[in-house]
């Protein structure tokens, strides 16, 4: 290197077989003439490449670089323009031309100082990437003038006792190059351009090669360190440790690694200066691997890696924080306030935090009960993509608004660590991890904290059917030259058995160590962070029978079930649900089993909300448990979804006409989605509601960030936040719609009763439910132009509108009524929540009336609910004896009050 201050930021960062993947022409790069980079596939997926599309992805490390991951001047991925194509040379060879120099190649400005070069090498479509062991490979840029690096070894090394290491350094002038080994000198020679000595290293500890040139005053130098193994120990695991950080004390930790068939393990972090040292090398017990670590400073926080066999270096796979040297510099201080500094110049790659003291978060809301699966109306929701802040805390200030709606459970899209910042979160890295991108560890807490005590059920995301190649687990057992798992990895397939849907690394499920590692990631989000259940990505696939995963299979359902039962295990309340969306004689099983499932009824309610219906197009029957034959009302029928194109997005494209009416217009095509969710939200069984759905989202899936353009490979971009939606009136009256139909369903058990008649597969569709205590029906006109409908009804007399409360009499149990195209009719045969009629509410002389809040006297209640007259929930506060009612503006509202034996419920005014 020209300089020492070169040595010194690349000190500590291993380089191990990077010579052997590139050589370059001339052997020392500088920016400004011709250049050879000539690639040897033979290590990596590229090896015995037979085509002749093998492209660089590429970039240059720049002193304006946030780390030696922060690419600068690179194209998009898949760029496969000719300036990135390679020409074969034969024998697993490819070579890259610079013709112009690498500052013109990449187009850096003058004045910025380019560090490195970056490349992954790979073939047209990305499928098969050349790396180095895995890692972007990195090629040293140096300034003009004298320069000397060591040739052979490359970067720092890891030896066992008694190896003996060829060292060789080559120099660009002609010049005395001498060798040392810490202040001994090993060999000199004069007038030359390299120099070799061979060493035995017979001693453990830590030893440091010096390469120099030239003579005083103008010397260069190049360093790299040597740390030479000590005799491995063998201990068996202290008591009461478990895989990942165990906190002994405030000044101490334990940290235990699960890694089989390995060789070594080292600790590197803040607490060594990241150096390979053999007092931070593990102790072997069995398949683990354990140290001690002293002395840490209370609540300091501390970022640390393994290094295993001298090779791999991975963050804890069980950490709950990761530092990312690519993604965190784009987190907002307000989302993560004081998030500590990633150990630019140290390492590389994700490091994982440990940090002692940690002071415990308080509950507020303790025992939470979610509500039973029959009422579920759960909330879909997306951070990203719901405020604008992208954060649990701004998410936190909108559950007022899902209470008014009526919502008792909140399904999040995944929000464990994923690799980027801006995603879906379908591509996990880190299990045990809350994403920083949407907050820190308590603010999720306190997010599910406030939820329970408003009677709402968190569920997450979980996705354990693949990871990406960030996750611990797959990096530690990695077969680089197939860009795949490799065979002995205890946890994932080499490749996946599914051949028709495979994302990422497949995990496999047959493996004990991997039921091991389900099971300890339930366990730990309902415990840590009291989430009430998990929603299960694409359950289709945890198998290992080949095939698209649609047809019965026994081995898979296994598998689900002993999943399922080792969570009921731990929390019996605890929800349940599966994205299997397999053959139905498997989900039935399953469903049998107290498991929920989705149920994707997107297409047939988006084509009833078009308008057309011929050709049963928009049956709806599918949506009712009953109807595949089911015994356990575990359907989790959906109108929307995250993966699913948006019903008035849908209606505003493509919808039906006839006459004047035309449900493209949009106050039509909102009328319509409320008309479909009078048939969808009162069905048995829980419900699901995709975020926005109710205000009539009308962005496609596919609408690319820019909020206009429309195109497949946006599916999972950034989407419009619409929040002035909820100020439309058009739109606040779908709002208010779906807030009275989910408060028909959670307060009248006549719809969780299957004792129901329905015709759901024509242009004009019924509903009628028959209860115990109350009856009820709905009749719609879902095609474009007016007809008549006939119902027939459980009893003649009085029934009443389901919303206003106003009476009809319908003297008929043959019930004939002429609807306009979009309009239906729901009735019930008592005084529902939505009526205001004097006689329904039982004044309770236990309930006080104060200003700013209503308090029960006599003992505590289960809940309290305020609404407004119209039946929508403003406010609810569970086992409590009192709710806060000041943000409630002038106006009549009312009171319900759950108690263990009865419901009651009193109008009262606000002042």
């Amino acid at each position: 290197m020209k300089k020492s201050i070169y040595f010194i930021l690349f000190l500590f960062i291993p380089l191990w077989i990077q010579a052997q993947i590139i050589t370059t022409n001339p052997t020392f790069l500088t920016d400004d003439v011709a250049s050879e980079i000539i690639f040897d596939a033979s290590e990596t997926a590229l090896n015995n490449y037979t085509g002749n599309d093998v492209y660089a992805h590429t970039g240059v490390i720049t002193d304006k670089s946030a780390s030696s991951s922060d690419w600068k001047y690179a194209p998009t991925w898949l760029d496969n323009s000719d300036k990135y194509k390679l020409s074969a040379l034969g024998s697993n060879k490819w070579k890259l031309s610079m013709p112009s120099g690498i500052r013109s190649y990449y187009g850096v400005p003058a004045g910025e100082k380019i560090l490195k070069l970056a490349f992954v090498f790979r073939n047209a479509d990305g499928s098969k990437e050349g790396k180095d062991n895995g890692k972007d490979i990195l090629v040293d840029v140096h300034e003009k003038g004298l320069i000397v690096s060591f040739e052979t070894p490359l970067g720092d090394q890891l030896l066992e006792k008694n190896t003996s290491l060829a060292v060789k350094a080559k120099s660009s002038e002609i010049t005395t190059l001498k060798l040392y080994l810490n202040d001994t000198q090993l060999a000199k020679s004069d007038n030359v351009t390299s120099i070799s000595y061979t060493h035995k290293f017979d001693k453990e500890g830590t030893f440091w090669l010096i390469a120099e040139a030239g003579i005083s005053p103008s010397i260069v130098r190049d360093s790299i360190y040597v740390n030479v193994k000590k005799d491995q120990v063998s201990l068996p695991l202290p008591s009461n440790v478990r895989a990942g950080v165990n906190y002994i004390d405030d000044n101490t930790a334990t940290v235990v690694l699960y890694a089989p068939n390995k060789q070594s393990a080292y600790l590197i972090g803040d607490f060594n200066d990241w150096k390979i040292d053999n007092n931070y090398m593990l102790n072997k017990a069995g398949d683990y691997w354990w140290i001690t670590v002293s002395n840490l400073e209370k609540n300091k926080e501390y970022a640390f890696q393994y290094l295993i066999d001298g090779m791999v270096k991975v963050a804890d796979p069980y950490t709950d924080k990761v530092l990312d040297p690519w993604n965190d510099s784009y987190i907002p201080t307000t989302v993560y306030p004081n998030l500590k500094t990633y150990p630019t110049g140290k390492t590389e790659g994700i490091v994982s935090v440990m940090q002692t003291g940690q002071t415990p978060y308080t509950w507020k809301t303790k025992n939470f009960t979610p509500a039973e699966k029959e009422k579920l109306v759960i909330y879909e929701l997306l951070i990203r993509d719901f405020t604008k802040e992208h954060s649990f805390e701004s998410t936190m200030q909108k559950l007022d608004y899902l209470q008014s709606l009526g919502i008792n459970a909140i399904e999040l899209l995944p929000i464990n660590e994923f690799e980027r910042n801006s995603s879906w979160g379908y591509n996990p890295s880190f299990y045990f991890a809350v994403d920083k991108y949407y907050g820190t560890k308590d603010a999720f807490k306190a997010f599910v904290d406030e939820c329970h005590s408003r009677g709402m059920a968190v569920i997450i995301d979980m996705v354990l059917n693949h990871s990406y190649g960030q996750s611990p687990f797959v990096k530690m057992y990695w077969d680089n030259a197939n860009n795949r798992p490799s065979a002995d990895n205890p946890w994932y397939n080499v490749e996946s058995p599914n051949s028709a849907y495979s994302w990422g690394y497949d995990f496999n499920h047959e493996s004990d160590r991997t039921k091991a590692l389900v099971d300890s990631i339930n366990s730990y989000w309902m415990k840590e962070y009291q989430v009430d259940g998990f929603r299960f990505d694409f359950t289709k696939g945890f198998t290992n029978t080949k095939g698209d995963g649609w047809a019965y299979d026994q081995a898979r359902i296994d598998i689900l079930k002993r999943m399922t039962s080792e969570i009921y295990k731990r929390n019996s309340d605890a929800i349940v649900i599966m994205e299997h969306l397999a053959d139905n004689s498997e989900e039935k099983v399953l469903s049998d089993a107290d498991i929920m499932l989705w149920g994707n009824i997107n297409n047939n309610y988006c084509e009833a909300v078009m308008g057309y219906t011929e050709n049963n197009k928009s049956d709806l029957s599918w949506a009712l448990y009953s109807k595949r034959g089911w015994t356990k009302s575990n359907l989790v029928a959906y109108m929307e979804s995250h993966d699913e194109e948006r019903m008035v997005f849908k209606a505003k494209a493509y919808g039906n006409s006839s006459g004047t009416y035309n449900i493209k217009n949009q106050s039509t095509a909102l009328e319509r989605a409320g008309l479909a969710a009078a048939f969808y939200l009162t069905l048995p069984g829980p419900k699901m509601i995709w975020q926005f759905g109710e205000l009539g989202y009308d962005y496609s899936i596919n609408t690319c960030s820019d909020g206009t353009t429309i195109s497949n490979d946006c599916r999972v971009s950034e989407k419009p936040i619409r929040w002035d939606y909820a100020d439309d009136k058009e739109r606040k009256a779908l709002y208010t719609t779906y807030s009275k139909l989910i408060n028909l369903k959670t307060e009248n058990k006549v719809f969780e009763s299957v004792n129901i008649e329905h015709s759901l597969t024509g242009s004009q569709k019924y509903v009628v439910w028959k209860g115990t205590d109350m009856n009820a029906f709905v009749v719609g006109n879902f095609d474009v132009v007016s007809a008549t409908a006939n119902v027939t009804l459980p009893r003649s007399g009085d029934w009443y509108d389901a919303f206003t409360g106003a009476m009809v009499s319908i003297p008929s149990t043959n019930y004939s009524v002429t609807l306009n195209p979009g309009e239906y009719k729901f009735y019930l045969d008592k005084g529902s929540i939505a009526s205001i009629e004097e006689d329904m509410y039982e004044n309770n002389k236990s309930l006080i009336i104060l200003d700013d809040r209503i308090e029960y006297t006599d003992g505590t209640a289960k809940a309290i609910t305020i609404y407004d007259l119209s039946g929508v929930a403003l406010l609810n506060k569970t086992n409590t004896e009192s709710i806060v009612t000041s943000t409630l503006s002038k106006g009549i509202y009312i009171v319900k009050l759950k108690l263990a034996d009865k419901v009651v419920s009193q109008k009262f005014i606000k002042r």
